[in-house]
């Protein structure tokens, strides 16, 4: 970890603050880095990013690539020696998406009678739900139950639960979570519990574990990751699903959206519904 925790700050135009965002998602030092991309001001055209680096090797690697854009003002920032990610989180409204309502202990008073509410604690995990990938995944699964159930669901990088939560609040006998980082499965099951969800979290890397494939195969798989990795799982998402499951896919950027779903269409997969919202893109996809 670095010795004082920094927020690196970038600004500029959409076209170059797009193209730095894949720039961060392709290089081998940075696919791992927690950012957001979001329209600051649309009337001068003005897109921001923060990116929050745990190394001094990542700050050293984010700081040269987005040096390598000139329209793009870059700073840095020193983090106050504070509690700043919940600090930041008591700052964030509720977000409503179809049916779901999604808060935090904070808002705990606010949440209405007539929705399906979620409370999420981020701890040290990602997927509170205000970002705009979990919400694209919240409006695209609430539109998909209106036509079907899903008894068995998966959710590929499961961050803090969120949506499998969401699944098993919403009938399904399996809801099972996944995610590359043992604390985010820690969090997850807990906020499974906070919210009295048959929803099970577990610390795996990829569907072939055994946790994973002794449940499926599934009605629903949710991938809520990044694009390499999206493209990467294709065949394995595939494997994962019954003829005729869906696949929900976010974590990508809108000039991402092309090359992931290339992916999926060699494999066969139909492309039922996109969602955008802010610079991010929501893929609802059918296996034949």
């Amino acid at each position: 970890m670095s010795e004082q925790a920094v927020q690196i700050i970038a600004r500029g135009p959409r076209a170059e603050a797009e193209a730095a965002a894949d720039a961060l998602d392709a290089h081998p030092a940075t696919e791992a880095l927690t950012y957001s991309i979001l329209e600051e001001d649309e009337d001068h055209d003005v897109w921001r990013i923060d990116a929050f680096p745990t190394t001094a090797e990542e700050q050293a690697a984010i700081t040269g690539l987005l040096g390598r854009f000139g329209a793009l003002r870059t700073a840095v920032e020193v983090l106050a020696d504070a509690d700043w990610l919940a600090m930041s989180l008591s700052g964030l409204p509720p977000v409503r998406a179809g049916r779901f309502f999604v808060y935090g202990a904070h808002d705990r008073g606010l949440a209405p009678p007539n929705a399906v509410n979620l409370r999420i604690e981020a701890g040290a995990a990602f997927g509170t739900g205000h970002h705009g990938t979990t919400v694209g995944c919240l409006a695209a699964y609430d539109r998909l139950l209106k036509r079907r159930p899903f008894r068995r669901v998966l959710d590929v990088g499961c961050g803090t639960g969120v949506l499998a939560i969401a699944a098993a609040r919403t009938g399904s006998a399996v809801a099972l979570g996944t995610d590359i980082d043992a604390p985010s499965a820690r969090i997850a099951n807990e906020n499974a519990a906070l919210n009295a969800a048959r929803a099970r979290f577990v610390h795996a890397s990829g569907l072939n574990a055994a946790s994973v494939r002794h449940h499926g195969p599934y009605d629903l798989v949710f991938a809520n990751i990044l694009a390499p990795p999206l493209v990467a799982l294709a065949q394995d998402i595939k494997r994962a699903l019954k003829p005729g499951g869906f696949a929900i896919l976010s974590g990508l950027l809108r000039t991402q959206e092309r090359r992931v779903l290339a992916a999926y269409v060699s494999r066969g997969f139909r492309l039922e519904r996109r969602l955008h919202r802010d610079a991010w893109a929501t893929l609802t996809l059918r296996r034949p």
